[in-house]
C-alpha cells in the first residue's frame, strides 16, 4: 500500500502558478511588441504616403514636366534633339535662317505678304532655309500658345516638309491668326481645326494623335531653349550666316491690306536680290532698268493714272498715314 496521502505538496503548486505567471509575461510582451510594431508601421505608412504626396505635389507638370519628357524629334529634322529644321534643296548653296514666333503678328504679316515668295525661291533652289521656331511671346504675353502651336507644327513637319510649310502658312494666315495677346493656339482643338484646311493633315490620324498627346511637346521645348541663338531675340528674322539681313519698312501711309502686301513683298525681294544676287528669271527690276514703284526721289510713289491712296480727303498729298475704311492695320502688332 502507499504511504501517500492524496494531497500535493505545497512547493508544486507554488511552481505552476511561477509557471502560469511567465506564461502570462510572455504573452503580455509579445502583445506589447506586436501592438507597437503595428504603431510604428501605421506611422510608416502614413508617413510614406505624405511623401508620396509631397513628391506628387512637386513634380513638375504641364510644359515644365514636357522639358523632362523622353525626346522625340519629328521626321525631316536634324542637329541635337532634331531642332534643325533646314527645308530646300540639299544641292543649294546658300542658306537663308529665318527665326519666327508662331503668335508673333509680324511674323503673320510677312507670311501672308512675301510667304509665296520665300517658298518660290526655296523651289527654284536659289538657297535652302533653316527654319528656327521660337515661342517668347507666351512669356511675354502669357499662355502657351506659340509652345502649342510649335508641337503641332512639329506633328505635322513629322508628316513631310510639305504639310509643315503649309501648316505654318494657314496658322499665319489671315483667317487663322489670331491677335497677339489671344492665346488660341493654346487649344488642341483650333490647331486640329486648321490642320483641316491642309490636304496632307486633314484626315491624317497619326498627325492628331500627335497632337493631342503632345507628342513634340519635349521638341517644341528643345526649339524654345534656341531662343537668343546667334543673338537673334526678335521675330522675324532673317540671317546669311552671321549677317543679319535687313528688310526695309514699308511707309506708314493711307493704303489697303493688298497695296501693304505688295510693298511689303516688294522689299522682301530687294533684300534678297541685295544678298543673293537676282533671281534667274524671277520678277523684279532688271538690271539697267527704273524701279517703276519709285518716286522722283527714288522712293516708293504712286504708278500713273493712280491716286495717291494716302492722300488726304481734299486729294491734296501727304495725307496723314493710316488705314483705308474699313480694313485692319496690316503692320500694328
Amino acid at each position: 500500500m502507499s504511504n501517500g496521502t492524496g494531497r500535493k505538496s505545497p512547493s508544486a503548486a507554488r511552481e505552476r502558478i511561477r509557471a502560469e505567471r511567465e506564461r502570462q509575461k510572455k504573452k503580455d510582451r509579445v502583445r506589447r511588441q506586436l501592438t507597437v510594431a503595428a504603431v510604428v508601421a501605421g506611422v510608416l505608412v502614413v508617413a510614406g504616403g505624405a511623401g508620396f504626396a509631397v513628391v506628387k505635389a512637386t513634380e513638375p507638370t504641364g510644359w515644365e514636366a514636357a522639358k523632362e519628357a523622353k525626346p522625340v524629334a519629328p521626321a525631316h529634322t536634324q542637329g541635337k534633339n532634331g531642332t534643325e529644321i533646314l527645308i530646300g534643296d540639299k544641292s543649294a548653296k546658300e542658306t537663308l535662317e529665318v527665326f519666327e514666333d508662331l503668335r508673333c503678328p509680324m511674323c503673320a504679316s510677312f507670311e501672308q505678304s512675301s510667304g509665296a515668295s520665300l517658298l518660290k525661291d526655296i523651289e527654284d533652289g536659289r538657297y535652302k532655309v533653316r527654319f528656327t521656331m521660337y515661342t517668347f511671346l507666351d512669356g511675354a504675353q502669357g499662355g502657351e500658345g506659340s509652345k502649342n502651336a510649335l508641337s503641332a507644327l512639329g506633328a505635322a513637319l513629322n508628316v513631310g516638309p510639305e504639310a509643315f510649310l503649309k501648316y505654318k502658312s494657314a496658322l499665319y494666315s489671315l483667317k487663322n491668326h489670331p491677335e497677339e495677346q489671344d492665346d488660341a493656339f493654346a487649344k488642341d482643338s483650333v490647331l486640329l481645326k486648321i490642320a483641316s484646311e491642309v490636304p496632307e493633315l486633314a484626315h491624317d490620324k497619326g498627325f492628331e494623335q500627335a497632337v493631342k498627346k503632345g507628342t513634340y511637346d519635349r521638341w517644341a521645348m528643345d526649339m524654345t531653349a534656341q531662343f537668343g541663338r546667334k543673338g537673334v531675340k526678335g521675330t522675324p528674322t532673317f540671317l546669311h550666316g552671321d549677317k543679319k539681313l535687313e528688310l526695309p519698312p514699308v511707309p506708314q501711309r493711307r493704303m489697303t491690306r493688298e497695296q501693304y502686301n505688295q510693298l511689303a513683298d516688294a522689299n522682301f525681294k530687294k533684300m534678297i536680290d541685295k544678298e543673293f544676287g537676282p533671281a534667274q528669271g524671277g520678277p523684279g527690276v532688271a538690271e539697267g532698268e527704273k524701279d517703276p514703284s519709285a518716286g522722283k526721289d527714288g522712293a516708293p510713289g504712286i504708278a500713273k493714272g493712280e491716286k495717291d491712296p494716302s492722300a488726304a480727303k481734299d486729294g491734296a498729298p501727304g495725307g496723314a498715314p493710316g488705314i483705308a475704311k474699313g480694313e485692319k492695320d496690316p503692320s500694328a502688332r
